[in-house]
């Protein structure tokens, strides 16, 4: 039923909660995980505004989605057979991209759960990806422990 299983993370808490569903259906199924982090491109033109050279932003944003990839792919069991991909691009349309590229089965990503205003400004990756899939995607409510 499921080859190949796309877990996106970003490195955040709400990561973690999609790590344990992935790693349970890739051993059910003998699937492999693949675990694709991406560097945001968009917060290029924002970092020069800040004071950060793009150069600057680019390695700080690449060795995070670097960091990122490398957490999920050891917290996966040593039994699950894993793909690392480290890109650079638009969160949700790279992650579209990949799973139709990649002949993905199923991806399995966390939602944070924002509601109001703040959904509204910041959207939603998981929710794009959820509206432009062809793939099945298994979204996992993020815990919030405050």
């Amino acid at each position: 039923m499921y080859d190949h299983i796309l877990l996106p993370t970003d490195g955040s808490d709400a990561t973690d909660a999609t790590i344990e569903h992935a790693a349970t259906l890739a051993e059910t199924y003998g699937a492999t995980v693949h675990v694709l982090s991406v560097a945001d491109s968009r917060n290029r033109f924002e970092s020069p505004s800040a004071g950060i050279a793009p150069d600057v932003w680019e390695k700080s944003e690449l060795e995070r989605a670097e960091s990122a990839a490398d957490a999920a792919i050891e917290a996966l069991p040593d039994a699950v057979e894993t793909e690392r991909t480290v890109v650079e691009g638009v969160p949700h349309s790279t992650i579209v991209d990949y799973a139709a590229d990649g002949d993905i089965d199923l991806v399995v990503m966390a939602t944070h759960g924002r509601t109001g205003l703040d959904h509204y400004l910041v959207g939603s990756v998981t929710e794009r990806v959820v509206r432009q899939s062809d793939a099945p995607v298994l979204t996992v409510r993020a815990v919030d422990e405050a």
